[in-house]
């Protein structure tokens, strides 16, 4: 299932071309200090962005973050021409494309209508689905030390990677790569941020979503990494 990974490499690389390789971003360990929280605090004033999608979902950002691309749009690659209507690769779109700061922090949604791709994806072909969407930021970066995640959200089963990430050429643009994917009842969906500091990382995990009506103030809950409690040994 690699059109996930051909759409967003699409959406990505252009962005990603634009760091500097004098500077880079913290990792996503990094504390926020005083004047970021401020910062992002501001940036919540005034009213959210919101994108929804036919899909199914809706998404938010800050009224700060810079939007590219609002609706969907087709990935530039070449694809076979046939009569008829599209099918498989060639449905993947890109619901949206934004970015923010300086380096520039970018999130990408992507999406995959299950009327044009001509079959349904469920739950079971997720974890699929999702790693291959991961495997397109290696067309842009260098990944290094991924970790995966599964949560929910309400009845929505999530698939989530984080991974270290430098532009390659830029040895110095240093990124937190995060992925995050569902499969919802019209169509398949990813989330994904190349978040250039601690900041827009957070501001990308805590936005407002909409799942086929079930509302959640964070697409990433805290908890989206925390290992699963291990069973209790057995007496000896």
């Amino acid at each position: 299932m690699k059109f996930a990974a051909t759409v967003l490499a699409f959406a990505c690389i252009p962005l990603a071309a634009q760091t500097s390789p004098a500077t880079h971003g913290a990792s996503a360990s990094v504390a926020l200090s005083p004047a970021a929280t401020a910062t992002s605090t501001a940036s919540q004033i005034a009213p959210p962005q919101t994108i929804d999608t036919s899909v199914g979902f809706s998404y938010s950002l800050p009224a700060d973050w810079e939007i590219l691309a609002s609706k969907p749009t087709k990935p530039d690659v070449p694809f076979p021409a046939v009569e008829g209507p599209k099918r498989g690769n060639a449905c993947a779109q890109v619901e949206l494309t934004a970015r923010h700061g300086v380096p520039p922090s970018v999130v990408v949604i992507a999406a995959l209508p299950f009327d044009c791709y001509g079959q349904v994806l469920t739950t079971k072909n997720l974890p699929e689905f999702a790693a291959g969407a991961a495997e397109g930021l290696k067309q842009t970066f260098e990944v290094a030390d991924p970790v995966i995640g599964n949560y929910s959200l309400g009845s929505h089963k999530m698939w989530i990677e984080r991974a270290k990430g430098t532009v390659k050429g830029q040895a110095n643009s240093k990124y937190t790569l995060e992925i995050a994917c569902t499969v919802l009842a019209k169509g398949a969906a990813c989330w994904m941020a190349m978040a250039a500091d601690a900041a827009s990382l957070q501001t990308f995990e805590q936005q407002a979503v909409t799942l086929e009506g079930e509302m959640f103030d964070a697409i990433v809950p805290a908890s989206a990494f925390q290992a699963p409690a291990s069973a209790p040994s057995k007496p000896s």
